[in-house]
């Protein structure tokens, strides 16, 4: 019963963040990766022959492994500047794994703003990809 009641009591004390908290940091985290990619293409521009290939990898790889990995490994840029945090659902001490972050954000991607419909309904603020990878935002 005692650990019933830490728990409670535990997770009285997350903050979840808002919708505009999420939004925003996803827009922080498009604005670098735009960065990037100018960054990357004004790099290769010095090369004459570099082959349509690396940019068309390099394009993929800034979109497709930038957030699932920063998320592993603790966050992304746009999740620092706002304070939040991915975590385990039921223990948000802990990360996720790759894995569950790359399965996360594909569903967050196929479903795009669909998946923030479930915000409201349920009192950690939990999107669609987060209930389906077993992951909860949270304040720091």
């Amino acid at each position: 019963m005692e650990t019933s009641t830490l728990h409670r009591t535990q997770t009285e004390q997350v903050i979840y963040p808002t919708l505009a908290d999420r939004v925003q940091s996803t827009f922080i985290d498009s604005i670098f990766i735009i960065v990037l990619m100018f960054v990357f293409a004004s790099w290769l521009d010095r090369y004459e022959n570099a082959p349509d290939w690396i940019r068309i990898v390099l394009f993929f790889g800034l979109w497709g492994i930038y957030e699932p990995l920063a998320t592993a490994l603790g966050g992304t840029i746009g999740n620092h500047l706002k304070g939040i945090r991915v975590r385990q659902s039921g223990n948000e001490a802990k990360r996720l794994n790759v894995l569950k972050a790359f399965f996360r954000y594909v569903v967050k991607i196929g479903l795009g703003w669909i998946s923030f419909i479930t915000i409201h309904s349920n009192p950690q603020k939990r999107a669609i990809h987060d209930l389906v990878a077993g992951s909860v935002m949270i304040k720091k």
